[in-house]
């Protein structure tokens, strides 16, 4: 028995004009919202309240270091020493459809286009108060296990770089992806359900680099499933029940199932460069089950939620026993590893290859560099030295084979472009061991390090463990493929900042942990290398806002473009507004929601609020114009569930409204569609 807590809160942020982090694609930025952004929190204490586990998972593309120790410093301020960096573990979903800015590291920031307050407020306030949530409503409960296999979900998507792995080792394994989903389940004690964590490797890149709708993804879409079939009758991210689909091993884990083909001529293109005949690697891309990509979401978040109903429905082994954390910085620009007796490696200072700049099947990179690039460019390396400096003789032979394309480790202007210091963490609940992993572990990589964090436990008293990885923790380090995988220098390879011993160091450290954990001396661990807080300057490349401006003779809130007076369900109903800024209303309400379809019902002549704008079923789009001028165009995808009957659809904004010239104030107001019928088929 434990005392059990969850909370889950909005974290979405501004929704317009910043850069979605992902793909690293600078055209991609945010133009409106398909679906919230949420933080999911779960502590677990013990029944004296002795000691406490935090579990964080939130629809963002990963965690930062900066987001981290803000988070940190908030719970500090609020809660003294219960919450601390050994006991809570802040996981981000890896969803590529999040709002960007919120990294201190240059390289982040300048693909985010500086540090955007907004958006890194946004998460801060969102994780802290989905974990005061938590606090506030403990309650005693019990833990359940399962795990399970989920089909037609996933592919690898560098198979070449996986068969560079001993045949000894692949041998154990019946596939080149981690299948497994594990589960925990959250009980009252009064049979009451709380919710759920799942962990399950697979990239939410469902929704591909063209989109510009803020979105949770796959992951998130089974999350909105599994949330609205347990808060029955509630508006999407209400109700007490939390379902947390939370990123694990999923380095070289595609949901785009059907392969990488050309999108020039349509043939495969799954060779080890994944290049084309015609066009090269800009042009092979993978795709996903569905007819688009909002199709596909749809699938493999469908198939994801339906197996953890099935585990969840089954789950019986229950967890026991006490709780316990350990939390170590560590800079892993040096770190010894003894690979055996006679035999001791080193990690390098970061530095990303040739092949980083090539991007992957998921989501292709730009000047047609290609994957499995173990030469460098003298074009690419002369423009290189020449902006930002070539890499020194030791970060070349220590990241050999890798080409060095940004020798990250080395440029320190205006701030260091990557970290030094690196967060290792690992938590047990009773039998469960959650390793919080900075990054993205492939899924031999994963294999290996819970293997060998089991291990520790095993020969230190504590059988029997089940080890989960939780990906995209505490601070981003991009990916973690095996010696071997690196070898071959594609994507993920390229992107093994540290060097081609950064799993061995890894798995050093994690097992130093374990052993912690096992023979109860966490509290003897060295904290090591506090990681420094760069004070970065307001400086963005956002677009400032402006004054809003309604046409002339119109209003904000006004109807441009109507909607139909009758559809049937299956049909798309469209309105379009003389719009506001989106970012006017993240800046003021945190928890603005843009749109709400409402039903009329005759007998009270009300009108019910029957989707908002979390729904999958809405996207809200904000097309910007000149001088202030812009507009909204919100879309209802009607579902066939949908109760016949009168509709209609409304939509609320601020517009920024200058009182001087230092001096602007927002302005709320709100637009109705006029009542439109639902008709059956």
């Amino acid at each position: 028995n434990y005392l059990l807590g969850v909370g889950r809160a909005d974290c979405t942020g501004p929704v317009a004009e910043i850069p979605l982090m992902g793909y690293a694609n600078p055209e991609q930025v945010g133009r409106g919202l398909l679906t919230r952004l949420y933080s999911r929190a779960f502590i677990v204490a013990e029944l004296d309240d002795s000691r406490r586990v935090v579990f964080v998972s939130a629809d963002i593309g990963m965690v930062s270091q900066r987001l981290r120790l803000e988070v940190l410093r908030k719970l500090r301020s609020k809660y003294g020493e219960l919450y601390r960096q050994d006991n809570v573990i802040l996981s981000g979903t890896h969803t590529h459809s999040g709002p960007g800015g919120y990294f201190q590291y240059t390289l982040f920031w300048i693909t985010s286009k500086g540090l955007i307050k907004p958006s890194l407020n946004a998460l801060v306030n969102g994780i802290v108060k989905s974990i005061d949530i938590a606090h506030q409503n403990m309650k005693r409960g019990r833990l359940f296990i399962n795990r399970g296999t989920v089909e037609n979900s996933q592919i690898n998507r560098s198979p070449f770089s996986y068969l560079e792995n001993p045949a000894s080792e692949r041998s154990r394994y019946s596939s080149n992806t981690d299948k497994e989903m594990v589960m925990l389940k959250m009980v009252e004690e009064n049979g009451q359900e709380l919710g759920l964590i799942s962990w399950f490797a697979v990239h939410p890149v469902s929704m591909n680099n063209s989109n510009h709708l803020v979105n949770s993804d796959n992951v998130g879409y089974a999350s909105y499933l599994f949330e609205q079939e347990k808060n029955k009758g509630m508006l999407p991210g209400e109700g007490p029940f939390v379902a947390a689909f939370a990123s694990s091993n999923l380095g070289d884990v595609s949901p785009n199932t059907k392969g990488p083909f050309c999108a020039n001529t349509g043939e495969s293109c799954d060779n080890p460069q994944s290049t084309c005949p015609m066009g090269g690697a800009t042009m092979c891309m993978a795709r996903g089950p569905g007819d688009d990509m909002f199709d596909s979401t749809r699938i493999i978040g469908q198939n994801i939620y339906l197996k953890a109903r099935e585990l969840y429905d089954k789950a019986s082994q229950e967890i026991t026993g006490p709780l316990s954390s350990a939390h170590q910085w560590v800079n892993m620009s040096d770190v010894s590893v003894e690979l055996n007796a006679t035999h001791t490696v080193k990690t390098c200072k970061p530095a990303l290859g040739y092949s980083f700049a090539a991007g992957t099947i998921d989501g292709v990179g730009a000047f047609n560099f290609t994957q499995g690039s173990v030469e460098g460019d003298p074009f690419w390396d002369g423009i290189r030295d020449q902006l930002l400096g070539q890499p020194s003789n030791k970060t070349k032979a220590c990241h050999a084979p890798k080409p060095i394309l940004f020798s990250t480790g080395e440029m320190t202007r205006p701030h260091p472009w990557h970290p030094d210091v690196v967060d290792v963490q690992l938590a047990a609940i009773g039998s469960l061991a959650i390793v919080a992993v900075p990054g993205e572990l492939t899924t031999m990589s994963g294999r290996r390090l819970r293997e060998a964090v089991k291990k520790e436990f095993d020969s230190h008293g504590t059988p029997g463990m089940d080890v989960v990885i939780a990906g995209l923790c505490n601070v981003y380090t991009h990916y973690i493929t095996t010696y071997e995988e690196y070898q071959a220098q594609r994507y993920e390879a390229a992107s093994t900042i540290y060097g081609p011993h950064t799993l061995s160091a890894y798995i050093q450290l994690f097992r130093g942990l374990a052993r912690a954990l096992a023979t109860n001396t966490a509290q003897d661990l060295p904290r090591g290398p506090e990681p420094p807080v760069f004070n970065i300057g307001n400086l963005t490349l956002v677009p400032p806002l402006v004054a809003d401006r309604a046409p002339v003779n119109k209003r904000f809130g006004d109807v441009l473009q109507g909607v139909r007076q009758q559809y049937r369900v299956g049909e798309v109903a469209e309105v379009t507004f003389v719009g506001a800024n989106p970012r006017n209303s993240a800046e003021n309400v945190t928890e603005h929601n843009f749109l709400t379809v409402e039903r009329h019902t005759s007998i009270s002549d009300y009108w019910q609020v029957v989707q908002n704008d979390a729904s999958w079923d809405t996207r809200f789009y904000w097309t910007k114009g000149f001088f202030g001028q812009s507009k909204v165009t919100i879309e209802w995808h009607i579902p066939q569930d949908t109760e016949l009957g009168v509709y209609r659809i409304r939509y609320f904004g601020h517009y920024r409204k200058k009182l001087s010239t230092s001096h602007a104030v927002s302005v709320p107001f709100e637009g109705t569609s006029s009542a439109f019928e639902i008709t059956a088929l």
